[in-house]
């Protein structure tokens, strides 16, 4: 029997460089969002949060973060999985923490997700593109 396993998880120099580029890309394309990354166990690692961001998206950046790192796929396809049928998805958004619209996404490296990245402030889209620029920033590609 096994009674350890040995778990990667994303470094704090990734951590931070993954939110700068983040809030970075909202500047860049005109909105200011709150980004946060996650270490696989959804503990809070990095976190920036632009000038004028609506302080409410603070924590649901770290929730979108911390919801992408526990199931190991961008909120967004969260919410598609449990849609249907209306319990269950209704089950799911009662649950402390869960975000299910996007913005959210896992951190995987070679098929260990490692952590999540989490961006709000702006639309889905918007803080769904800061995120993905955040991972890019860092070799990662979303998820």
């Amino acid at each position: 029997m096994t009674v350890t396993i040995n778990k990667r998880t994303i470094s704090s120099d990734a951590a931070f460089k993954a939110v700068g580029a983040a809030v970075e890309k909202g500047f860049a394309i005109g909105c200011r969002v709150n980004a946060a990354v996650v270490d696989a166990g959804g503990n809070l690692l990095a976190f920036r949060r632009a000038d004028g961001a609506f302080l409410h998206s603070i924590s649901i950046a770290q929730d979108k973060a911390y919801t992408a790192a526990g199931f190991g796929v961008s909120t967004s396809q969260l919410y598609e999985a449990v849609k249907e049928p209306a319990a269950l998805r209704d089950g799911i958004m009662l649950r402390e923490r869960i975000v299910l619209f996007g913005g959210g996404h896992p951190i995987v490296v070679d098929g260990e997700v490692v952590g999540g990245i989490g961006c709000s402030g702006a639309s889905e889209e918007q803080d769904s593109i800061c995120a993905q620029a955040g991972l890019a920033a860092i070799g990662i590609v979303a998820h």
